[in-house]
């Protein structure tokens, strides 16, 4: 097979320059260009040994220099959706890790990607040991009532709780069918002390320096508790599971939703 083309969405944050390196670093992938909103009139973007590649303020106008086998876009919620709207719309393969989209934009990008062909995989955490976290959180919420997700990022995420974190939810109240019971306090002695509330599972979201990602569901039962626990120490921990979906999804012609798919743990 010959070597994959990647361009990077997102390519001058913090995530992209991770994934732009990690193209660099795979075996038969190559980086091709890199969209970004911040690009302004810069036109090229250096990989971390020194390769000057092309870059545009969006895909559009990246994909009028350089059309990729695949772009992976790390954005948010806007670019994410631009981002597979554009790929779709000019037959270009997308991995996206971006989230906050809805779920209607989701079933509609479905939809789009089904009707021209084109593969997309977007997931909301491609920790492969996050993944496997949240299979198992679906599996353990069958056995217990009582349930809380404690989910901690860097200080420049802007969205609460983490899309993992609602990901987590969804996987654990299908597991467990129905709602979890939850404590009720009769006196709130701090707003908000208890975080955010969903299916009886209480929130809570910490920011700060030092942290990249990290979540944690504690389950509750008579005389004990069930910790599971995934720690992202660093961005390097995405890259294989980005690898492995850039890899899939040369071979789809429609969207696949969550890593748990591509790893054959959906079921």
């Amino acid at each position: 097979m010959s070597e994959i083309t990647v361009a990077v969405n997102g390519v001058l944050g913090r995530m992209g320059d991770t994934v732009l390196n990690a193209v660099e670093q795979e075996p038969g992938m190559v980086p091709v260009g890199g969209a970004d909103v911040a690009a302004g009139s810069t036109k090229t973007v250096k990989t971390p040994n020194g390769t000057e590649l092309p870059l545009a303020s969006d895909l559009a106008s990246l994909f009028e220099i350089s059309k990729p086998d695949v772009v992976v876009d790390f954005t948010n919620a806007v670019g994410g959706k631009s981002a597979m709207d554009a790929c779709i719309e000019h037959g270009v393969k997308c991995v996206s890790g971006s989230t906050g989209i809805t779920p209607d934009e989701m079933a509609a990008i479905g939809e789009k990607a089904a009707a021209a062909g084109v593969g997309v995989i977007s997931a909301s955490n491609f920790a492969l040991g996050c993944v496997v976290l949240i299979h198992l959180a679906r599996i353990a919420s069958e056995y217990f009532d009582y349930a809380d997700l404690i989910e901690s990022h860097h200080e420049m995420k802007i969205d609460a709780p983490s899309g993992t974190a609602l990901s987590i939810i969804q996987a654990m109240l299908e597991g467990k069918g129905g709602n979890f019971d939850q404590n009720i306090v009769e006196t709130e002695l701090l707003k908000g002390t208890r975080g955010g509330s969903t299916g009886g599972i209480n929130v809570h979201s910490a920011r700060m320096p030092g942290r990249v990602a990290r979540h944690e569901v504690v389950f509750g039962a008579l005389g004990q508790t069930l910790t599971l626990l995934h720690d992202s120490v660093s961005r390097d921990s995405f890259m294989p599971g980005v690898m492995l979906a850039v890899r899939r999804v040369v071979d789809e012609n429609s969207m696949i939703v969550g890593l748990d798919k591509v790893l054959g743990l959906a079921d």
